[in-house]
């Protein structure tokens, strides 16, 4: 299972917020500590604010925050948000399945077995798991200000 840039991005940024503890931060904070492209980043932030994982306040003194709790926000529910239209195989794709052995193939149950293994353990881990008393994480994101 690769996860698209999207969702690491996505998954960066929270842990990001989440740090912060409540104060805002802007799209361009964000890809400056992390060496991220600002114009990806926004489309990420865009699609979590809409999904209600972020929430984004406009003007001058505006910027993102969690939208909720960091022990709120299951890893899982994140990653199967953004993955919601990757295929991890053809078999797998809503818009159209060309393959030819689908019916009798027995690797398509396997695969589907797998990946919901997958999340299944990303589904045991919130955003509060990957930074609470995670001093190297804060101090990294610190260090690395524009």
């Amino acid at each position: 299972m690769r996860l698209t840039v999207q969702t690491d991005y996505a998954l960066r940024l929270l842990m990001f917020l989440a740090q912060r503890q409540g104060e805002l931060a802007t799209i361009a904070e964000i890809a400056a500590r992390y060496g991220i492209s600002r114009n990806h980043l926004m489309k990420v932030a865009h699609v979590l604010a809409r999904a209600g994982f972020v929430k984004s306040t406009r003007g001058r003194a505006g910027g993102l925050a969690l939208a909720r709790p960091a022990d709120e926000i299951a890893i899982g529910a994140v990653a199967r948000h953004l993955e919601r239209d990757s295929a991890l195989v053809e078999c797998f794709r809503a818009d159209g399945n060309a393959c030819r052995i689908t019916g009798a193939c027995r690797l398509q149950g396997v695969l589907y077995r797998a990946l919901e293994a997958f999340f299944a353990v990303l589904d045991d881990c919130t955003l509060a798991d990957l930074v609470d008393d995670n001093d190297a994480l804060g101090r990294l994101l610190k260090e690395h200000a524009a």
